[in-house]
């Protein structure tokens, strides 16, 4: 079985439990997000897992998918929401590529 696509992009804020918190609750109304220990986590229909983590002065967005187009979704979607929330504040998702596997983010 091939490991799934994964990228990350950490996003610099003084404010990363406000923005989880409006991410969350906007596309929530889509897709049913689970949170614990603060990360949410929620499928996108066949597209893929995105995730949302809450550290200090860092949001970071996790997509997951096992195909390129799949990760491409998840990773706009995200991605795409929180730069328009984060517009005043200049926020910018600048995404990388990384293997999937059992470390934690």
């Amino acid at each position: 079985m091939t490991a799934p696509l994964r990228a990350t992009a950490a996003v610099r804020t003084g404010v990363p439990g406000r923005y989880a918190k409006q991410l969350v609750s906007h596309l929530g109304r889509k897709v049913e997000f689970s949170s614990q220990a603060g990360t949410s986590t929620a499928a996108f229909f066949e597209h893929g897992t995105g995730s949302i983590v809450v550290g200090d002065g860092v949001l970071t967005l996790v997509a997951e998918s096992g195909t390129p187009e799949g990760l491409a979704r998840v990773q706009h979607v995200l991605g795409d929401h929180l730069q328009r929330f984060g517009q005043r504040d200049g926020l910018v998702v600048s995404w990388s590529a990384a293997q999937a596997g059992p470390t934690a983010v």
